[in-house]
């Protein structure tokens, strides 16, 4: 006795015949076709137990095929696989309904573990389609972490549970916590954003719940925390590690009484909000040592999310370099491209800084060099492994760094001929230098903000308000 018959679809002949042979040997009966038309038909005419298909088939999109299949079969469980490995993919797959999604290549085993749990799992309601969304990519990569990270987001997308988000400053925690909320269920609610580490202890409940006029000395009229800006949306925990225990009491009776007060306030105010927080620390080893409650953490943890480093993910790269040089030349840089050796280059570097220490290198070459094409000895010039280590000969380092950029600046401004530049080339350029310089002082002084405006010869308050402007993660060691 068979275990289901399984409709499969896919132009790729090669990958039809790995699949016949896999589900045979699972003890399925498989049936394979090369084109959406055949599947429609056997699908019409009410053969199969399960779909396999492809997304992009040579006569019709899976994505516009599964909404017709739903309509009539709403029960057929129907899994997608892909080679378009983005995050918009994996989104549509899970909105048009699809069981599971993946990405190519595949595990075969992990595929029939897959097909028989759908065949196994109870027939439930359909669910209404969402609305589509366009083919936007808010996050770049095809590494198999990152097709993990989409399949989770996707699945989360559906639902309004609580997120915990961590990974290194500089892997994009803030990118994954905009796509939860931009895909999901409260995409039409605000997005609200606060950092705690960016934010004096004192002040964070005030920013979070509010406070009533003459509440503390300063607060001369009421003032609407993020809780009550984000009602109806998604509030966004940046670096929760960093929130005092006063503050984490609190927001640990939201949690569970929906409901808060403000600052100096009497009456309870309701809430309804998602919470996705995010933090670089190890919150467990922070409960250990008695900075953050194990409670919180629970209520806070319900569905965690990975964020690998940039060097757990080289083979992404490519695209997110080629990425950031589109951005480059969106913000009135010269196009550029960049050549294999360089690439090979810079996958040999650690990437302390990660996906955000990329991005500045990438920017800071487009805006420097007036090359067409990225090379390796552009990359040697630039990494920070060839900026110095330590403060040994600086007044001959600075030399050279003034003579670098007035050289580099000379030939982009000749690049342009009797032409001149785009207008507002000062503040582009003085932007792109600004995040990399203060996030190397905070990085050589361990996150000490004194210490590093004392080295930049900044006021701390101006450096904290820059450091707000810029959305630099301040990452604190005792080390």
């Amino acid at each position: 006795m068979t275990k289901g018959n399984i409709l499969v679809a896919d132009d790729d002949a090669a990958i039809r015949t790995v699949l016949n042979q896999a589900l045979a040997r699972a003890g399925f009966t498989p049936r394979v076709t090369g084109n959406a038309a055949t599947l429609w038909q056997w699908v019409s005419q009410g053969q199969g137990d399960l779909v396999i298909t492809d997304v992009v088939m040579p006569d019709e999109n899976a994505f516009d095929l599964i909404p017709r299949v739903k309509k009539i079969r709403p029960d057929l469980p129907i899994i997608v696989m892909s080679a378009q490995n983005t995050l918009m993919t994996a989104i549509t797959a899970t909105e048009c309904g699809a069981y599971e999604y993946l990405p190519k290549p595949f595990d075969l085993n992990e595929l029939i573990s897959i097909v028989a749990r759908a065949l196994a799992e109870p027939k439930s309601a359909p669910q209404p389609a969402r609305e589509s969304h366009s083919d936007e990519f808010p996050l770049i990569g095809r590494s198999p972490s990152m097709q993990e990270i989409y399949r989770i987001l996707a699945r989360l997308t559906q639902t309004d549970l609580t997120a915990m988000i961590t990974g290194e400053s500089g892997t994009g925690k803030e990118l994954v916590a905009h796509a939860l909320h931009k895909y999901g269920t409260r995409r039409n609610g605000p997005f609200v954003a606060i950092n705690m580490a960016a934010i004096p202890r004192e002040l964070i409940e005030s920013e979070l719940f509010g406070h009533e006029k003459g509440a503390f000395t300063g607060a001369q009229s009421r003032h609407d925390g993020r809780f009550e800006q984000a009602e109806g949306g998604t509030l966004f925990l940046d670096e929760i590690g960093d929130m005092p225990m006063e503050a984490q009491t609190r927001l640990l009776r939201v949690l569970q009484e929906g409901e808060y007060t403000t600052v100096g306030g009497r009456t309870p105010i309701k809430t309804n909000v998602r919470i996705v927080a995010a933090t670089h620390r190890d919150l467990r080893q922070q409960i250990d040592q008695g900075l953050f409650r194990e409670d919180l953490f629970y209520r806070l943890n319900v569905v965690p999310l990975r964020i690998p480093p940039l060097r757990e993910r080289k083979e992404d790269l490519g695209d997110l370099t080629r990425h950031f040089l589109r951005e480059a030349s969106a913000q009135g840089l010269p196009e550029k491209s960049i050549d294999s050796a360089a690439l090979d280059r810079l996958k040999q570097h650690h990437w302390p800084g990660n996906v955000r220490e990329l991005e500045n290198l990438v920017k800071r070459v487009a805006a420097l060099y007036t090359q067409d094409t990225i090379t390796v000895e552009l990359v040697e010039a630039e990494l920070p492994s060839n900026l110095g280590t330590g403060f040994e000969g600086a007044d001959k380092q600075n030399i050279n760094l003034n003579h670098s950029i007035e050289r580099y600046l000379a030939g982009y401004f000749g690049s342009f001929g009797d032409a001149l530049p785009p207008h507002g080339l000062y503040q582009r350029i003085l932007q792109m230098v600004e995040a990399p310089l203060l996030t190397a002082a905070l990085t050589a002084t361990r996150g000490n903000q004194i210490r590093a405006a004392e080295l930049l010869g900044l006021n701390r308050n101006t450096l904290r308000k820059k450091i707000r402007e810029l959305d630099i993660k301040v990452v604190r060691s005792s080390g």
